[in-house]
């Protein structure tokens, strides 16, 4: 297997500060359009990195669930090891990676615990075996085998038959940019990058060598 010969042309689009919306978040909002009207696979998949006590980074795809003024929204897990490494260092790493179209969003900044009620609200949305399965499932502990899980759902969905609550464990997740950059792929490795970082509360817009 040769890895090293696998190689790709971007040229798809270009991202130039012209182009680009002068706020972020509606850069974000009109790339997310274009993915979701392109029907690209899971289009609301992002890569959430955490740091934990030990100061070694870890990441896992989550989906994001919400994004406004006030920042970017994701339920999971609270006892989950991105849970416990948010609660230690409570800031976060988010990325979309949209293949198809050759392009790439980073966001950083700070994490906060969503408003119990905007958690009880997603939480009763969502279909009764996912409801289920966030009692079932101890996110990120060790288990004997998927018997566990199994039996574990059997058992709350006795408990609580059509109406689960929401766990006490479980909710959402809001982080907070203070920086963002959009990627676009380029011939000849000549990549697009934008940076957005705050500066006294407004947003500053700069371009990064590839």
């Amino acid at each position: 297997m040769d890895l090293a010969a696998l190689r790709k042309s971007y040229e798809r689009d270009a991202l130039d500060e012209t182009a680009s919306d002068a706020d972020p978040l509606r850069q974000f909002e009109r790339w997310m359009k274009q993915a979701i009207d392109a029907q690209v696979p899971e289009p609301n998949a992002m890569t959430v990195a955490t740091v934990g006590a030990d100061g070694r980074p870890s990441t896992r795809v989550v989906l994001i669930k919400g994004f406004d003024a006030r920042g970017i929204v994701w339920y999971t897990n609270y006892e989950s090891r991105k849970g416990r490494e948010l609660e230690i260092h409570p800031f976060a790493a988010l990325q979309f990676h949209w293949i198809e179209l050759e392009r790439v969003v980073r966001i950083e900044g700070r994490v906060e615990k969503t408003e119990p009620e905007l958690s009880d609200a997603y939480f009763a949305s969502r279909p009764l075996d996912s409801r289920i399965g966030a009692w079932a499932s101890p996110q990120s502990r060790v288990i004997p085998s998927r018997a566990t899980l199994v039996a574990n759902a059997a058992k709350y969905a006795a408990s609580y038959a059509l109406s689960p609550p929401r766990p006490p464990h479980w909710g959402g997740y809001r982080l907070v940019p203070d920086g963002w950059e959009f990627w676009q792929g380029r011939k000849s490795r000549l990549h697009d990058r934008l940076r957005y970082r705050l500066d006294g509360g407004a947003w500053v817009r700069e371009r990064l060598a590839p």
